[in-house]
């Protein structure tokens, strides 16, 4: 089975449209696209449980932040600043990625 695609990439600065963070903005840190999931920087923190190591000697209960569904965010609009969908276009021979509120390109 072949990778999904993603409407955003790592980098790029989203809303979260849908859940217990709905409204918070944040970038993506990091996108997993056999999984359909996105880590946002300040979104959706869980509670880990660190037992005692090298670089965390005291151990104890961490904040982090986990995956979200992909389906849960929207990118935002560079000249608003509001969530938009994706559309694509091609512009000399590259597939760019563009914000259909605005037209804007979405890829720098």
């Amino acid at each position: 089975m072949s990778q999904p695609k993603l409407h955003v990439k790592t980098g790029d600065k989203v809303k979260v449209i849908t859940g217990k963070d709905k409204g918070k903005e944040g970038v993506i840190l990091q996108a997993y696209p056999s999984q359909e999931r996105v880590l946002v920087e300040g979104v959706n923190i869980v509670k880990k449980h660190a037992k005692p190591s090298q670089e965390n000697p005291q151990g104890g209960i961490l904040n982090q932040e986990a995956p979200i569904h992909v389906s849960n965010v929207m990118p935002l609009d560079p000249k608003s600043g509001e969530p938009t969908r994706v559309g694509f276009k091609f512009e000399d021979g590259k597939k760019v990625r563009i914000a259909k509120k605005s037209g804007e390109p979405l890829d720098k």
